[in-house]
């Protein structure tokens, strides 16, 4: 029931979405392809409401193309999280209609992926160990999901790291681990819920790097919810900006920056900063519930 997705703990939260990457795979673990299935994702009309008459989300319309990345800013509560739950089939959908991939939401569904704002490493298992959690759940050959995590690894910069234990991690390299258990799922579509938000501004420019070569490698969907708006125009294809709450939809700014994209060199791009400008521009519309002109 969506009214008692509010009052859960964060155990509870986490096993659901534990279950959004725990259902079995057929063809195993590799690369995904988001042709498959086309990745795409339609929101309509969604309106979603809290107890006590909290309306956090008011008529949102949203199209996200297969293999694009999209980001999602707004004023804090303004309904961003609530909408890739949503997404997750964490929550029910109340008004309008959601599809993925041509089908509604459904928690546990192969094809999406969710990573959390924290990195949820169970301290009890080794970085190599976290990173084929998803893997596990899911039932993919053990030799399988040990490659693919160990090359995913890699690929953000743990080589050599494998047999830590989270306490051993520096925050920045824990969510390494947590990107690289994310990436080595082969679901077309990702959710993410502001991982790079607790990190200091060196370590998240170097993150923010690592994701744009995955993402620009495997071109899976992606949701990517934040408040850091530098964050959004590099990562992005679009930027959707909502208002306060009750979050609606007001702005979707295209990026046209030429990929591939490095998030330090970025800092020297005279058309970056414009477009951040504009972003800025109608967050502070969406402060006072401004609409899209």
């Amino acid at each position: 029931m969506p009214h008692e997705y509010e009052v859960r703990n964060e155990e509870s939260v986490l096993s659901e979405n534990m279950e959004t990457v725990a259902a079995p795979l057929s063809g195993g673990g590799g690369t995904a392809k988001p042709e498959d299935a086309h990745g795409a994702i339609d929101i309509k009309a969604v309106t979603h409401e809290f107890p006590g008459n909290v309306l956090a989300v008011s008529d949102a319309n949203l199209r996200v193309r297969g293999g694009e990345f999209v980001s999602i800013v707004g004023p804090s509560g303004c309904g961003k999280t609530t909408l890739l739950n949503l997404l997750a089939g964490l929550i029910d959908v109340q008004t309008g209609s959601i599809s993925l991939a041509g089908s509604p939401p459904k928690a546990g569904r192969h094809d999406v992926a969710y990573m959390l704002a924290r990195d949820c490493l169970f301290p009890w298992r080794t970085a190599l160990s976290n990173a084929t959690l998803g893997g596990e759940f899911r039932g993919v050959p053990k030799k399988e999901r040990v490659q693919r995590a160990r090359d995913m690894l890699r690929k953000v910069g743990l080589s050599g790291f494998e047999n830590n234990y989270p306490k051993a991690l520096s925050h920045g390299m824990r969510q390494r681990v947590a990107l690289a258990r994310t990436f080595s799922l082969s679901s077309s579509i990702l959710l993410m819920d502001e991982p790079f938000g607790a990190l200091d501004a060196q370590t998240k420019l170097q993150l923010e790097d690592v994701l744009l070569d995955l993402w620009t490698e495997e071109r899976r969907t992606v949701v990517f919810i934040t408040h850091d708006l530098n964050e959004a125009v590099t990562l992005s294809d679009r930027v959707i900006v909502m208002s306060a709450r009750p979050g609606r939809i007001i702005k979707d700014i295209p990026i046209p920056l030429e990929r591939p994209r490095s998030a330090r060199a970025l800092q020297k791009d005279p058309l970056y900063h414009e477009i951040y400008a504009e972003v800025w521009t109608w967050l502070e519309q969406g402060l006072n519930g401004g609409d899209d002109g």
